[in-house]
């Protein structure tokens, strides 16, 4: 279990060449969420326009406003941006909108408002330059920031020109239409009747380039922090696969910097599985069917050692190290590493036979121990390397123990109080009580000072 540990996040340390150094195996990842953002500004857009409608069909009349509005460009705009917005989200979620979709889409926005802009001075009989002063200008900004949602900053940009060129459109068109008076130095003139003030019309340019500029710098930083955190949470992913899951949930969780030395005593059962015959057999194939082996025997034991709510520490080679009760507490540790223990040997048996009947001639098998005490969950390596392990005389007895299987040729052995503390948390043998006493042993293990008793899992 490795966990390297930087003082810098990747944002922080290549923020400005992140996008470059992406690996492409991310960007299935940055499209999925473009996707989801391409369909929320749909919904938003539609809110948007169903708001627009309600508003329209509630609001009181204007005095002056014709007695039938249904056939008027108002209500013929919102129905036909309905349509378009309905249709832009189905197509959102049959696939993903092409760049070519999207400006397309822009532009209607965009030509749809100014039409609508356009046609009030026609359904309320004034001059061209009415048009210039209703407040539906305002609903420019509501497009350029609906793009913001899309997290492509080139898309803020082209809404927010195409508005602006728009308007000064609209200006030029109002200039052509009308008299050769029609623009005004005047502020209170342009205010109370129907004259164009160039400035007035300038500012209104200005501030949609202003606010585009200010948002598509705000969305292009969003879309760094997107990719950065798209990255990090599939590097995570990628790193949690290399540790065991309530490993990483204690990294996660802790509320404290992980550092070097930091270490808990709990009372655990450590598991010691080993591959007997596994050098013979390495001899006899190839490198890679020696890999396919170890492969299929680890997809069998460890959702066996997880189920029983065990973890595994380490990979040893041809063997594997796990522990129950060590990262998070448990009062019935032994127990489960026991019942672990009983199908694992069951499980190898299947294995066995299935490297039989695959003409494995090398006779391989699993073997085991298993053992119960109280040992230090702690923290090791330095400031850039740091490693989860457990520490203890369990630890050390149960390694002794698996290898003393080869002396009284059992495949699995514990110590005899290791046991009785399993049977104490709830463990019940399935084995006959006359079979009891021939399963116990007191032998001395080498490596061990005194003689011990220990008590044959599996023979």
């Amino acid at each position: 279990m490795v966990l390297n540990v930087s003082n810098n996040s990747v944002f922080d340390q290549k923020r400005a060449t992140l996008v470059p150094e992406m690996p492409a195996r991310l960007e299935p990842l940055i499209t999925a969420q473009e996707v989801e953002a391409e369909k929320l500004v749909g919904w938003v857009q539609l809110v948007v326009v169903g708001i627009w409608a309600m508003l329209f069909l509630i609001a009181p009349r204007p005095v002056d406003a014709p007695m039938s509005m249904l056939l008027e460009p108002v209500p013929l705009a919102l129905f036909g941006y309905l349509l378009f917005t309905v249709g832009r989200l189905y197509l959102a979620y049959r696939a993903p909108l092409s760049r070519s979709f999207l400006m397309l889409s822009i532009f209607v926005d965009i030509l749809l408002l100014l039409w609508l802009i356009w046609s009030f001075h026609d359904q309320y009989q004034q001059p061209a330059a009415f048009s210039l002063k209703v407040p539906t200008f305002s609903y420019m900004f509501i497009f350029i920031a609906l793009r913001a949602l899309s997290f492509d900053y080139r898309l803020v940009l082209i809404t927010g020109m195409s508005a602006a060129m728009g308007w000064a459109g609209i200006v030029l068109l109002v200039l052509v239409e009308s008299e050769p008076d029609i623009i005004t130095r005047s502020f209170v003139l342009h205010v109370a009747g129907n004259k164009v003030l160039l400035g007035a019309e300038f500012d209104k340019i200005f501030t949609l380039l202003l606010v585009t500029g200010v948002l598509a710098l705000a969305v292009k930083r969003g879309r760094e922090v997107m990719i950065t955190a798209v990255h990090e949470q599939a590097t995570g992913r990628d790193i949690r696969r290399f540790m065991p899951g309530d490993v990483a949930k204690a990294i996660a969780t802790s509320e404290q910097a992980i550092e070097a030395g930091q270490a808990v005593e709990r009372q655990a059962a450590i598991m010691m599985l080993d591959i007997r015959g596994f050098t013979a057999f390495s001899k006899e194939v190839e490198p890679r069917d020696i890999v396919s082996m170890l492969t299929s025997l680890h997809a069998r034991l460890i959702p066996i050692i997880e189920a029983h709510g065990g973890v595994v520490d380490k990979f040893l080679g041809d063997g594997l190290m796990a522990t129950f009760g060590a990262v998070e507490p448990s009062d019935r540790a032994a127990a489960d590493g026991l019942r672990a223990m009983e199908e694992i040997m069951s499980e190898a048996t299947a294995w066995r036979k299935d490297l039989n009947e695959n003409s494995v001639a090398t006779k391989v098998d699993v073997n085991g121990a298993l053992t119960a005490g109280p040992v230090v969950f702690s923290t090791i390596g330095n400031a850039d390397r740091l490693e989860y392990t457990v520490i203890g005389e369990a630890v050390n007895l149960a390694a002794k123990l698996e290898k003393h299987n080869k002396v009284e040729c059992t495949r699995a052995l514990m110590p005899a109080a290791s046991y009785a503390l399993a049977k104490a948390q709830g463990y019940v043998t399935t084995r006959s009580p006359a079979d009891e006493p021939d399963l116990r042993l007191r032998r001395h293990v080498s490596g061990v000072a005194e003689t011990i008793d220990i008590y044959v899992i599996s023979k």
